[in-house]
């Protein structure tokens, strides 16, 4: 368990419990070029402006969202949205709607934080020095590790190395970032999804998990030693397993999380099961955070063909969330 978990668990007053389990979850605006804002409302009014005890509320340019200014967060930086067309300069809006939400979080004045898709190659263009949000909140809320999950009904899985390239993998797992992950989402799995004896079963990286070396070293000196000493610490974790046969439904039966050690080998089974209910979940944050498992999608923005299911389930995951560590 990392550091501080049973504290961050026990350790909050009696008052600033009960506010966290009535206080709202905040619904970033996203890029303002794509579908974001558009999920973020239809999100809203499906559900009727509330998940169980939680109030929502959106956070974003007023005119973006001025069908619900009742429920509002204004962010003040100049923003010009044209769908389909996004546009660096509008990158400090963007910015400040999730500085907003992640400091009431903080602050607990928020119980979750939901974020819309950015764009992150214009973000990027703007001097943003981050990769994505994962990264992002990590620096605002000093986490020592921020950790992707993909979370569903069907499957929840977390891989360990995340946007590089395919060839740099072998070269970026590491037993000791392995073992970190691991206890992450041990912890992760205690306190937001009320798991009392979690279960992890880790993906190898070679076919048939390397074939005891004759398909690959990897899984032998790196994956390996890694579980070895989660076993050790008395963690329920398994591996290198091969991920062909990782990922059907009896074998999912036996585990409530997957560590694979790249992006698609994670990511093509979750959204093959759960396309359009698939989560975004950062673990390893003192907050909590999830998103929409898609992209800002330009190509459909402001043509009314977005479709908020995802938008919908992480909401809901975050209240979830939320609540499980309130208790």
């Amino acid at each position: 368990m990392p550091a501080g978990a049973a504290k961050r668990r026990t350790g909050f007053p009696s008052g600033r419990v009960t506010k966290k389990l009535t206080a709202p979850i905040l619904i970033t605006m996203g890029e303002p070029a794509g579908i974001g804002p558009e999920v973020a409302l239809a999100a809203f009014e499906t559900l009727g402006g509330r998940v169980g005890n939680h109030p929502l509320k959106l956070v974003g340019d007023a005119k973006l969202f001025a069908a619900r200014s009742d429920a509002l967060i204004p962010t003040h930086a100049s923003l010009r949205a044209r769908p389909g067309d996004p546009d660096p300069a509008n990158a400090p809006a963007v910015i400040e709607a999730i500085e907003i939400a992640a400091a009431a979080c903080m602050a607990g004045s928020a119980a979750a934080m939901v974020t819309a898709p950015i764009h992150k190659a214009v973000l990027m263009e703007s001097g943003f020095p981050h990769p994505g949000h994962t990264e992002f909140l990590g620096r605002l809320t000093g986490a020592e590790r921020a950790v992707m999950m993909l979370a569903s009904e069907a499957l929840r899985v977390v891989p360990l190395t995340v946007h590089i390239p395919l060839a740099q993998v072998p070269a970026a797992i590491d037993t000791d970032d392995l073992v970190q992950t691991c206890e992450i989402v041990l912890d992760s799995l205690r306190r937001d999804f009320a798991i009392a004896s979690p279960r992890i079963a880790v993906a190898g990286l070679n076919p048939h998990a390397g074939e005891e070396g004759r398909l690959g070293e990897e899984d032998l000196t790196i994956i390996a030693p890694a579980v070895s000493t989660m076993v050790k610490r008395g963690q329920r974790v398994r591996g290198p397993l091969p991920a062909d046969t990782l990922f059907h439904g009896e074998a999912r039966q036996s585990y409530d999380a997957a560590i694979t050690m790249y992006h698609d080998q994670g990511l093509i089974p979750i959204k093959t099961l759960s396309f359009w209910d698939a989560v975004n979940v950062t673990l390893g944050l003192p907050i909590v955070r999830t998103s929409p498992d898609h992209g800002t999608a330009l190509d459909i923005a402001g043509t009314g063909k977005a479709d908020a299911r995802s938008m919908i389930a992480a909401i809901k995951m975050a209240a979830a969330m939320a609540d499980a560590r309130a208790r």
